[in-house]
């Protein structure tokens, strides 16, 4: 993978930083709660462990993003996402995840969010579906086509990722969990620089 195919420290350095500091300096006092039923994808059932501690069950979304699917749930059959910190965390906006190559505990903590899985980055597969809280999206460089392993799960609605970043599921249980994840710098763009929260555990379920 290529150096400009690293930067989801892209999507925060390039775009979401300076869009995610207006949104929260625009956020609403509350946000609405996200509540969804199951729906006929697999489900993707994530254990955190940190200042959160619990269950988080991701319904993906397999007719609205095959290909990203397909990478997400083969890599959590594989144990990849075993022991992957939420390495950038922008409070009022969303927790981001999954860098399988930098972002393992005892990995090199500085560069997580700069790497991928070995398999092949993927071409975009934008929806119409919104960027609303509890929506879980893939991560990218600048690149549409270049997400690979690393997601973020949505606190708030964001309406500017809109058809900019792939859907690939909605957190059907455990967005109290969410919340609860450990929020980052917010100088420093959401990184976590000390004692990240970590998804202990990766499983796909139906």
């Amino acid at each position: 993978m290529s150096k400009e195919n690293l930067i989801f420290g892209g999507l925060m350095a390039a775009g979401l930083a300076v869009l995610g500091a207006y949104y929260v300096s625009t956020l609403p006092a509350t946000a609405a709660s996200h509540s969804e039923a199951d729906g006929p994808g697999p489900n993707l059932e994530i254990t955190v462990a940190g200042e959160a501690n619990g269950t988080i069950v991701i319904d993906l979304l397999p007719d609205v993003a095959p290909a990203h699917v397909e990478q997400i749930t083969t890599l959590a059959a594989e144990g990849a996402y075993d022991n992957v910190v939420f390495h950038r965390v922008i409070e009022g906006f969303m927790a981001q995840t999954g860098d399988v190559e930098f972002g393992v505990i005892g990995g090199d903590a500085r560069m997580a969010g700069r790497g991928g899985s070995d398999r092949p980055d993927l071409p975009a597969e934008f929806s119409d579906i919104p960027y609303e809280r509890g929506i879980v999206g893939m991560a990218r460089a600048q690149n549409p086509n270049s997400a690979n392993s690393q997601f973020f799960i949505m606190f708030a609605e964001a309406p500017f990722l809109n058809g900019q970043y792939t859907v690939v599921g909605r957190v059907i249980e455990g967005m109290d969990v969410v919340d609860a994840i450990k929020r980052g710098n917010q100088a420093a763009n959401g990184v976590v620089a000390d004692s990240p929260d970590v998804m202990t555990s990766v499983r796909v379920t139906e």
